[in-house]
């Protein structure tokens, strides 16, 4: 369905000024507890925990990658990720940077295989696959756009999930109310337009675009959206982003339901936000594409033995039975 006559996004890019918790209690407390570098040498010293592994062989290359999307699945299957035939994760070919891979319409998450997985092509043409090549026109129409707009994306992900599109119908932004969230700060988006079932390549323009070059967006009515320059990055961000929805929804409703009803045991009326100096320090360290694969590397490491493997880190590489 094209999109309705309005489009709208709501940029969650906050205003400077004074700490959002120095405002609720009447204290400056904006200060940045430690330097951000120690912790990202300590957490990023190595190349096993800043990315994937490199290939002098563009077949191999290929192999790897579309089983460590088979694993993503597996890992959205573990999380209850599955709506029925909704949600994809896609990444980008190594080989032919202008297809990518994508799961076939219809095979539940918990039984995807590297040999299920659809390549398709910039036209919508499946140019390689299994037994269902079987496209999901959505899955299309959503990620075509956003891989042709960001080079730097090597996945994509989004599925219909519970607290995703609970939040995803408040139309409210993401707030920075824990550490957590300040991995998103300034990185994330709220699209407001809702057209029905993404099918027309206008609309898939308009979410690449509204993303432009951030790490997610909640769409409104619909659900979360999250793209990474790895495929590991993508799928940590994409778990912590819905527990984040969830975290929201739970404080809001603790001060029932935010600023609107009152009613903040802290008297504000309201939950108790990250000031944006602290945001910004908690960002250089948790915030980066580098981070976000470090992060994602405790899910592959359950996910790898649903396929009766152990790797070091879990990045897919040095067997531990070796």
């Amino acid at each position: 369905m094209a999109p309705s006559s309005v489009e709208v996004m709501i940029d969650q890019r906050p205003t400077p000024g004074k700490s959002s918790r120095a405002a609720s209690s009447g204290k400056q407390t904006n200060f940045r507890s430690g330097d951000p570098s120690v912790a990202l040498e300590q957490m990023l010293g190595d190349a096993e925990t800043t990315g994937p592994p490199t290939f002098h062989s563009p077949a191999r290359a290929r192999a790897y990658f579309k089983h460590r999307l088979a694993i993503a699945f597996r890992i959205f299957a573990q999380f209850g990720f599955c709506e029925g035939v909704a949600g994809h994760i896609t990444c980008r070919d190594p080989i032919d940077p202008t297809s990518f891979w994508v799961n076939p319409f219809g095979l539940h998450f918990s039984l995807i295989k590297d040999d299920d997985l659809l390549r398709v092509s910039e036209d919508g043409e499946v140019l390689d696959g299994g037994r269902n090549t079987r496209l999901n026109l959505a899955a299309y129409a959503i990620h075509v756009e956003l891989h042709r707009a960001r080079p730097d994306v090597m996945c994509a992900a989004h599925a219909h999930t519970v607290y995703g599109r609970a939040m995803c119908s408040t139309g409210r932004p993401l707030r920075m109310l824990t550490q957590d969230f300040c991995v998103f700060w300034r990185d994330i988006v709220l699209y407001e337009n809702f057209g029905g079932v993404v099918l027309a390549a206008e609309e898939g323009r308009a979410i690449a675009s509204a993303l432009g070059g951030r790490k997610a967006a909640l769409l409104a009515n619909h659900g979360l959206l999250v793209a990474g320059p790895s495929i590991e990055a993508t799928v940590a961000w994409f778990v912590m982003l819905e527990k984040c929805c969830q975290v929201q929804l739970l404080a809001e409703a603790a001060v029932g339901g935010g600023a609107a009803n009152g009613g903040a045991a802290n008297g504000s009326g309201d939950v108790v936000t990250i000031g944006d100096e602290e945001a910004q320090a908690t960002w250089e360290v948790v915030g980066s594409g580098e981070h976000g694969y470090f992060m994602g590397l405790p899910l592959f490491q359950v996910a790898e033995r649903e396929f009766g493997e152990a790797t070091s880190m879990g990045r897919g590489m040095q067997s531990l039975d070796a």
